[in-house]
């Protein structure tokens, strides 16, 4: 009885959440259905195959690359809705699906392994974000690898250039190795092992320095290319399978992140071949909004998100090679963390030369760090108004480049010309 009163809360609040307009129905609910039943992630996840994906940066991509590899009948929080609530209003939308791929924030990657019971877990990569409300990265690997040693029936598909990735993955009992790259390696360079130092090596491979045995583990599969002028990367096996794709979705940590989903939709019970959910990636366009163009003031502007310095390394290197106008959103509020030192940690050297122009709520705070960065650049505090100006600044119709910070990005992508 507590369960089905449990979820009809969820139902009735998600909509009058949607109904009056305080929000997409993606939380709200799943908190009112939590106190009534505690227990109702694990209620709804029952008869269900489950897979979790989680990191720190390319959740809700993966996720959504996950959900269309495995094809119809999957159930998603493909909005970013990362904790209990959001996974519970998830899976109370559509009863009748016969699996779910959800999107976990890191910290509550245990809690949700032990209440889904999950049949498979990505982990993409660990590195610092919200300094002020997230646990020290070597901590949510030791997390991790209890979670997993705990879960002897779960598959694990792991990210085997992250050393905290591999370490915090080395416990569970079965784990499919993917080389998916490190472009960041600043929060990886001590051995979560031993407490070490971690030497990585020009081929990708890395190993402690100490001998205490962690290392890169034997690969099941990893990514190559681009080849040729197409642009196409090839996912290779190591048992001699190679399939070439190329993704709508620019970048080689989007093609990174396809390649881990194929290989777990391959390991998911019932999951389609790894090519199959390869071609059927190729199709998307956007996922959340990220890497979409749309009009903002009267000025078409491509939209990214970037939240750390991990994420905004591997952006800064796809629009290194650019050079039309660019604006740059930071902001501090509870969802992107109110600390922003990390922006000491990001390459913005990379943008001299470019036009840039700094914004958002802490544009101040980033115009001193482009200044020290070398970076010639323009402050405007609103970002409507930057964008227009950037657009000024470049070549007539040129597209606008966009890159902002959780809620900075979201602000924009809720703009209407």
């Amino acid at each position: 009885m507590r369960d089905r009163l449990a979820l009809v809360a969820t139902r009735a609040v998600n909509a009058t959440s949607r109904r009056l307009g305080r929000g997409q129905g993606t939380v709200a609910g799943g908190r009112a259905g939590l106190r009534v039943d505690p227990h109702l992630l694990e209620h709804l996840s029952a008869g269900r195959q489950v897979a979790l994906v989680t990191g720190t940066n390319g959740k809700t991509t993966t996720t959504r690359l996950l959900t269309v590899a495995l094809g119809d009948g999957v159930v998603s929080n493909e909005t970013g809705s990362n904790m209990p609530p959001g996974h519970v209003a998830a899976l109370a939308s559509d009863r009748s699906a016969r699996a779910a791929v959800l999107e976990v924030d890191e910290i509550y990657l245990p809690r949700v392994l032990a209440s889904t019971g999950a049949s498979t877990v990505l982990l993409l990569n660990l590195s610092r974000d919200q300094l002020d409300r997230t646990n020290e990265v070597r901590m949510v690997a030791g997390r991790w690898r209890a979670a997993l040693a705990a879960a002897p029936h779960t598959t694990v598909v792991a990210n085997a250039d992250d050393p905290l990735v591999a370490w915090g993955a080395g416990a569970a009992a079965q784990v499919r190795w993917v080389g998916a790259g490190l472009r960041w390696r600043s929060d990886a360079a001590g051995c979560p092992s031993c407490e070490g130092r971690i030497e990585f090596e020009p081929d990708g491979s890395w190993g402690c320095a100490t001998g205490c045995g962690l290392e890169r583990p034997a690969l099941t599969a990893w990514l190559d290319g681009p080849d040729g002028g197409d642009g196409a990367y090839r996912g290779v096996w190591a048992d001699g399978r190679q399939v070439a794709f190329s993704l709508r979705l620019p970048g080689r940590f989007n093609h990174a992140n396809a390649l881990m989903a194929a290989v777990a939709a391959e390991a998911h019970p019932g999951g389609l071949s790894a090519e199959s959910g390869l071609r059927a990636m190729e199709l998307i366009r956007e996922v959340a909004g990220r890497f979409t163009t749309r009009a903002v003031g009267g000025v078409q502007a491509r939209l990214m998100l970037a939240k750390n310095p991990a994420g905004w390394s591997e952006l800064l290197d796809l629009v290194g090679r650019e050079r039309g106008s660019l604006v740059v959103s930071i902001n501090a509020r509870i969802a992107d963390g109110a600390d922003p030192s990390w922006l000491w940690d990001v390459p913005f050297e990379s943008l001299a030369g470019r036009p840039v122009v700094a914004t958002g709520d802490r544009c101040r705070d980033l115009s001193v760090r482009l200044l020290y960065a070398g970076v010639a650049h323009r402050m405007e505090p609103d970002p409507v108004q930057a964008v227009e100006r950037a657009a000024a600044m470049g070549d007539a119709g040129a597209v606008v480049d966009v890159i902002g910070n959780y809620t900075a990005f979201h602000d924009l992508l809720a703009v209407r010309a």
